[in-house]
């Protein structure tokens, strides 16, 4: 059976990525949606202001010119994140397990194209054309799409980052979306 990738390339959908999209490699296990979280602002590093010295600011700021495997290599060496990590890992009620059946991953618009951003993938994949305006129903084709091929798996949630000041739910039958928010202060 062909994985993603190849029949990506089989069926001549995975070009170069815009360059400006912020991609970095997952090395780390059980850390996807730290990655996720990671792509999703390094993404909107250009429309929200990142708290001058900040861990994300000083974090971008490290790894703008770095390529997703040294972007990775950073990540794994950075000692912040891991305590930060770490205490988020332990903080629910729910015990931490190594043996864990889920993935997250981001969509993004750059450059007019919809990204998924996928660390365990050697690139970020293309959907074709988007705009900020589309980008919840551009993602929603594809994620439909994905649940499609596992139509008795109820583990599919969304979490978006948007500037708009009211939070915005979408579902459907297979879909949960709850467009998260907040308000840019610009003083």
């Amino acid at each position: 059976m062909m994985n993603d990738m190849a029949l990506c390339r089989k069926n001549g959908e995975l070009g170069e990525p815009s360059e400006k999209v912020y991609f970095l490699k997952q090395t780390v296990g059980n850390a996807c949606g730290t990655i996720g979280i990671l792509h999703a602002v390094g993404n909107a590093t250009s429309e929200i202001n990142l708290v001058e010295g900040s861990y994300f600011d000083r974090f971008y700021k490290s790894t703008a010119n770095m390529d997703p495997y040294e972007r990775a290599a950073f990540l794994e060496k950075d000692r912040e994140m891991e305590d930060a990590h770490a205490v988020a890992a332990t903080a629910g009620d729910t015990e931490a397990s190594s043996d864990v059946d889920e993935h997250y991953i981001c969509f993004t618009c750059v450059d007019g194209e919809l990204y998924e951003l996928d660390g365990r993938k050697s690139q970020p994949i293309s959907h074709g054309p988007s705009s900020p305006s589309n980008l919840l129903q551009d993602a929603a084709k594809v994620i439909k799409a994905m649940i499609q091929k596992i139509p008795d798996s109820m583990n599919f949630n969304v979490m978006a980052l948007s500037k708009k000041e009211k939070t915005v739910s979408y579902q459907d039958k297979y879909v949960n979306v709850v467009l998260l928010s907040w308000v840019e202060d610009r003083s």
